[in-house]
């Protein structure tokens, strides 16, 4: 009998020590669940009737105070804490360099949330897939930076994101879209170099430079070139040569000026006439003869590119003799050698000649070849016989001049009817 009645005694001595430890205001908000538990951590510890406040200090993590009282049971969260989080270290703050409540005031003004344009640095910790890239920048949860946001140039076929991104590297990269619950949010790198482009452009317009850039595009109104990442607009007015840009100029570089660099209005426009115009045209001299490509043929003429430039070789500048099918004279892609004629440096136009280059007029109908063959030579002779002209022509006017003067009377002898007049 003695065994049964120490049970019950062991049993009720446990009881008074949890209802001990248990606060008043617990003890009326608590549950029969809760004070069973109490209870039965003060038996497992053996806490004395005297230690009710250590007990509370040292345990207190392990005590939930959260309850659900629309059913009196434990929150989900306090059963983890109480089953996880272990007790408190007693830690002696006069050796730290700040207190629990200076560090709660702390973590509670850090700002965790990112807006829409926020530049921020991250560090990619990993691909998730071909597409995308994870990145970690401070938030809740991994940042996600598409392929389409990680460079400012077009994409090719086959390109993934491991082609602009490296695991383990840090990156600049600007928020283009908010947090969302979970907290991840999408980031940028094209953003940043787009803002960086245009500080480039600004200062390029300014200095004023030629520059060469890929046409990537023909439309009805122009082109479109490739400037630092950046498509700007090449009207057709302002390409040398045809009346337009053709599929052709696709993938070609070209020297182009700026006509206006406007990042508020997203407006970049260029020439191509301009930059020709100022700088090419300088080093055309008329009397010259030129290496050029057919481009064009018209009912009128051929163009003609020298040098980067078009220029225009009419119908009556082909030959001596006349031309009465001009495609059979000249083709697209053929390659020829004229004379420039004449030049106009402020509309950008040139003339252009092939009959001066023949030995005998109709040669260049005949056999072009040998036109081309000789053309130094016979610009040469064309030039000897063109200054020949002009000294005979200034002689010829000079004599004119010398004999009206003779033919007039001397200007000293006294005229009988000028003495009268005066009288």
């Amino acid at each position: 009998m003695a065994a049964p009645a120490l049970a019950v005694l062991l049993v009720f001595s446990a009881f008074a020590r949890g209802v001990y430890a248990l606060s008043p205001a617990k003890i009326q908000t608590g549950s029969p669940k809760l004070i069973a538990w109490a209870v039965t951590e003060a038996l497992c510890e053996g806490i004395s009737l005297g230690q009710g406040d250590d007990w509370k200090t040292k345990y207190g993590v392990l005590m939930p105070e959260a309850l659900d009282h629309k059913n009196e049971q434990l929150t989900r969260f306090d059963k983890y804490k109480s089953k996880y989080m272990g007790r408190y270290n007693s830690v002696d703050q006069s050796k730290t360099d700040m207190s629990y409540a200076d560090f709660g005031a702390l973590v509670t003004a850090q700002e965790y949330s990112f807006k829409n344009g926020d530049v921020l640095t991250g560090t990619v910790i990993q691909y998730d897939g071909p597409q995308k890239a994870m990145i970690e920048v401070g938030a809740k949860t991994a940042a996600v930076l598409p392929l389409r946001e990680a460079t400012i140039k077009p994409l090719v076929d086959g390109e993934t994101i491991a082609n602009f991104v490296d695991v383990g590297e840090q990156y600049e990269f600007q928020i283009v879209s908010d947090s969302r619950d979970d907290g991840q949010v999408t980031v940028s790198i094209k953003k940043i170099m787009y803002a960086k482009a245009w500080e480039i452009l600004e200062t390029r317009y300014a200095e004023d430079p030629v520059f060469e850039a890929e046409i990537v595009q023909v439309n009805r109104g122009g082109a479109i070139v490739l400037v630092e990442g950046l498509r700007a607009f090449l009207p057709g007015s302002h390409i040398m040569g045809t009346a337009g840009a053709t599929d052709a100029m696709i993938g070609k570089s070209i020297p182009l000026k700026f006509l206006e660099v406007n990042q508020q209005a997203n407006k970049l426009v260029v020439s191509n006439r301009r930059a020709v115009i100022e700088h090419s045209m300088a080093s055309i001299r008329r009397g010259a003869v030129y290496d050029g490509v057919v481009t064009a043929v018209k009912p009128y003429g051929a163009f003609v590119e020298i040098m980067g430039m078009s220029g225009l070789l009419h119908i009556s500048q082909i030959s001596y003799d006349r031309v009465e099918n001009l495609e059979n004279s000249l083709t697209c892609g053929m390659a020829i050698k004229c004379m420039v004629i004449d030049h106009d440096k402020a509309a950008g136009r040139i003339a252009l000649s092939t009959k001066t280059l023949e030995s005998e007029p109709g040669d260049m109908l005949r056999d072009p070849e040998h036109v081309f063959a000789l053309a130094e030579e016979t610009a040469a002779k064309y030039h000897a016989r063109v200054e020949a002209e002009k000294l005979a022509r200034e002689q010829a006017a000079k004599e004119m001049v010398l004999g009206l003067g003779d033919s007039l009377e001397p200007l000293d002898e006294a005229d009988p009817a000028l003495d009268l007049g005066s009288q």
